[in-house]
C-alpha cells in the first residue's frame, strides 16, 4: 500500500478539535503509565509508517540548531562555522538558529539526509514521541500530529488507551 501523507493531514486537520481536548485532560490527568503506553504506540506507529517515504517534518518544518549541532555539521561539511551559519542558518522570531528555508537543504530526493551521521539533535530526536515524561510535550506533540503521521498514530492509540 503507497504511503498517502495527504491523507493523514486531512485525518489530523479533521480531528484537531477532539485531539487538543484529549490532550489537554492528558495533561491535567497525568496518568503514571503515559510513557509505556506512549513507546508502545510509538514501536506500532513506525511498524506501519516509513520516514523515507514521508519526510515531511524535512520538507515543511526546520528544526532549532543549537551550537554543538553547527559544529558537528561544520566538521561533517569541513567547512568553517561561519561558512555553515552564513550558508544554511538565519535567527528566528525566538532568537534561535533555523534552516533558512524549507525542504531541509540536507534533504536528498530519496528523502535520506545527506548529513545523516551528523543531523542535529532535534531530527534525531524528532518527533520525540519515545522520550520520558511525555506529558511535559503533550501540546507540541499536538503540533506534530500535523506534520508527521506518526505522531497523529501514536495521539489515536492514546485516546484508545486513555478515553
Amino acid at each position: 500500500m503507497k504511503f498517502d501523507l495527504e491523507r493523514y493531514k486531512e485525518m489530523a486537520n479533521n480531528k484537531a478539535k477532539e485531539n487538543k481536548a484529549f490532550v489537554t485532560r492528558l495533561r491535567k490527568k497525568k496518568p503514571k503509565n503515559l510513557d509505556d503506553q506512549t513507546h508502545a504506540a510509538h514501536t506500532e506507529a513506525f511498524e506501519k509508517i516509513d520516514c523515507l517515504e514521508c519526510a515531511n517534518c524535512c520538507s515543511s518544518i526546520s528544526p532549532i540548531i543549537i551550537d554543538r549541532d553547527i559544529d558537528k555539521i561544520a566538521k561533517h561539511l569541513k567547512m568553517k562555522r561561519s561558512e555553515v551559519i552564513d550558508q544554511y542558518f538565519k535567527i528566528d522570531e525566538d532568537n534561535d538558529y533555523v534552516f533558512q528555508e524549507t525542504p531541509c537543504p540536507f534533504l536528498m530526493p530519496d528523502n535520506y539526509c545527506m548529513i545523516y551521521e551528523s543531523r542535529p539533535r532535534a531530527c534525531r530526536e524528532y518527533p520525540h514521541t519515545d522520550r520520558k515524561r511525555f506529558y511535559q510535550i503533550l501540546n507540541l506533540s499536538y503540533r506534530n500530529s500535523f506534520v508527521c503521521p506518526a505522531v497523529y498514530e501514536v495521539l489515536e492509540s492514546l485516546k484508545q488507551d486513555f478515553q
